[in-house]
């Protein structure tokens, strides 16, 4: 965890109006005590209002007042037409949240029309069917899950299959998803186009990671740093 990071959820428990000890800081952010003692005091050398000292624990004054979220013009970009892509190339259920998490960022800018979510001149044309937004819902929820997804395939020929896989992860190549697996059928690594999918649901089993088998796995061969155990086409399924 970068020191950034951990200075900020120092401050975070902190506020919770609670004393809080060293001991239980550095259990929660699994770092040593003395690492601690180093973080409080360079929070208390900027100013911030807490009281306490090493082996009795630390409070945060209530009076402290955090600055609002604020973000650069560049960062607002990014945001927003992540947020963007999401709502027109994601799942359905992402693109509810990301709809949601633009009027959060909208809610905690100051009120400058300049530097609103609508200011990003940045667009995402198009919108993704329906149909492959539902089952984008329903492959993502099964690789959090780590459920063997089973679906009838169509592949670039029209020849119909069906599969049972490991579902690892999702890639996007604009307009166009496509899933990393394990197949079951071919016991090996292959691409299934989102679009070509159909009937997809979970299976009641579960697969957990096997070495060999893995996204860190798939990425290297797809990269070349690794050998195909069949050369001729391992990752490919059209």
């Amino acid at each position: 965890m970068r020191r950034a990071d951990r200075l900020f959820r120092i401050i975070q428990r902190l506020r919770r109006g609670r004393l809080v000890t060293a001991a239980d800081l550095a259990t929660a952010l699994e770092v040593s005590e003395r690492t601690i003692y180093r973080d409080m005091r360079a929070l208390i050398d900027v100013g911030l209002p807490i009281e306490g000292e090493a082996g009795v624990g630390y409070l945060l004054r209530a009076s402290l007042d955090l600055p609002p979220l604020t973000f650069s013009r560049a960062e607002l970009e990014a945001l927003v037409v992540g947020a963007r892509l999401v709502r027109a190339w994601g799942g359905g259920d992402l693109a509810v949240a990301a709809a949601q998490a633009v009027d959060k960022i909208a809610a905690a800018l100051p009120e400058d029309p300049t530097a609103g979510p609508d200011s990003a001149l940045l667009f995402a044309p198009g919108e993704m069917p329906a149909a492959d937004r539902r089952t984008l819902d329903v492959v993502r929820e099964a690789i959090n899950r780590r459920h063997v997804l089973e679906f009838a395939y169509r592949d670039v020929e029209d020849r119909s299959s069906r599969r049972a896989v490991w579902p690892l992860g999702l890639f996007f190549w604009g307009k166009v998803w496509t899933l990393a697996a394990w197949c079951e059928l071919r016991q090996e690594f292959r691409n299934f186009r989102i679009d070509r999918m159909a009937e997809t649901h979970p299976s009641p089993r579960r697969f957990a990671p096997v070495p060999g088998r893995t996204l860190a796995d798939f990425i290297a061969i797809a990269c070349g740093e690794r050998d195909r155990p069949q050369e001729a086409g391992a990752l490919a399924e059209g």
